[in-house]
């Protein structure tokens, strides 16, 4: 028998992992390993699946409209620009799946999220790493490693693992300095803890080869649904909705969403709320000789001397029940990525790594 061979691409492919829930042997646990929000959804959205749960007998309908329509009340966008998906990660599959094939270049920054040059293995085309500026986008760097090869570049604004941003006027450059034919990807999963932030709509308005994308998963509580959308000009997305399975989101994804992004006094007091304790965490590492940039997202990149200061820091940190993320996969070996929690998981992560420098293993 013959051996049945995979598309070129799919075994390049490191499998994702996810951040760990749960610590062996450790039962009062604190999960600050997934950017979660720890207030999770909106009293509104909870009510929402009870409603939902009397029609899942009922296929759901297959344009989104009503959640279309009040994601584009909510943003003054037009709704028939906008495309719907199982989590934002589902829209970027779309993108990678119409945009980019074999021969085709890929680019994404060296600490961007990992998940970019899995996509472009996944429909044959080739990842390619541009290096970035103190862990921030730099978009010289990308410009350059352009070819007439480039179809997609991925730029995570904030970014994940790092947290950093880049400017409006910087991501306009690089939208105008593109090779013709290629897309710029504003993958904007943390844009609601920016305060007055668009999240590259602006951008998409003003520029034709500019898709935005957003998530339900982080600020609105709802990452255990699976919601994202996508923001484009009418073509772009009328290219999307010819792989889009018709029913990719059900009754109740649909119904919670709409509630959730209509509840906006939610929206606001967990951006606040993590403003204040991302500023206070962050604050509390630097004086104990942990840095970081300044975070734009629900989550800081804290600073370690070495690799083996920071795995030794996570070890010790989950004999205290306390779960963070490492970021070796994201060329970060040094670093621990933290989300912020609410206050009493912040004072208990910043004691434990207190403990920590002071020589407690």
């Amino acid at each position: 028998m013959s051996r049945i061979e995979p598309q070129p691409g799919i075994m390049e492919i490191e499998l994702y992992v996810g951040g760990k829930a749960t610590v062996e042997g450790v039962s009062d646990v604190v999960k600050l390993s997934s950017n979660e929000n720890p207030y999770g959804c909106s009293d509104i959205a909870k009510e929402a699946v009870a409603k939902a749960g009397h029609n899942l007998h009922r296929y759901p309908n297959t344009d989104h409209a009503s959640l279309r329509a009040a994601i584009s009340e909510v943003h003054n966008l037009d709704a028939d620009r906008i495309i719907c998906g199982v989590g934002s990660d589902e829209i970027l599959q779309f993108i990678a799946q119409c945009f980019a094939g074999p021969g085709d270049e890929v680019i994404y920054t060296e600490h961007g999220f990992s998940m970019y040059p899995i996509l472009a293995h996944a429909v044959g085309a080739t990842p390619v790493k541009v290096a970035e500026r103190e862990r921030v986008v730099d978009v010289d760097a990308i410009l350059a490693a352009c070819t007439d090869k480039t179809k997609i570049v991925f730029i995570a604004n904030p970014a994940n693992p790092t947290g950093t941003m880049v400017g409006s006027n910087e991501m306009a450059r690089l939208a105008s300095s593109l090779p013709d034919g290629a897309i710029l990807v504003h993958d904007g999963a943390y844009t609601e803890y920016v305060e007055g932030f668009d999240g590259g709509a602006g951008l998409v308005d003003a520029q034709s080869n500019v898709i935005m994308t957003r998530t339900f998963s982080k600020i609105y509580g709802l990452g255990g649904l699976r919601i994202g959308w996508g923001y484009a000009s009418k073509d772009i997305v009328d290219v999307l909705n010819r792989v889009r399975q018709p029913f990719n989101l059900s009754v109740v994804q649909m119904a919670v969403a709409e509630a959730a992004v209509r509840d906006q006094a939610f929206v606001k007091k967990c951006r606040e709320d993590n403003a204040r304790m991302r500023a206070w965490l962050a604050e509390a590492l630097a004086e104990l000789g942990v840095p970081s940039d300044t975070s734009c997202a629900n989550f800081i990149l804290a600073r370690f001397s070495s690799r083996e200061e920071a795995e030794a820091c996570d070890d010790y940190l989950k004999t205290q029940g306390l779960i963070v993320r490492r970021t070796t996969g994201y060329d970060l070996a040094n670093c621990l990525r933290i989300t912020v929690g609410d206050e009493a998981g912040c004072r208990r992560v910043a004691h434990a790594i207190g403990k920590f420098k002071d020589g407690a293993r």
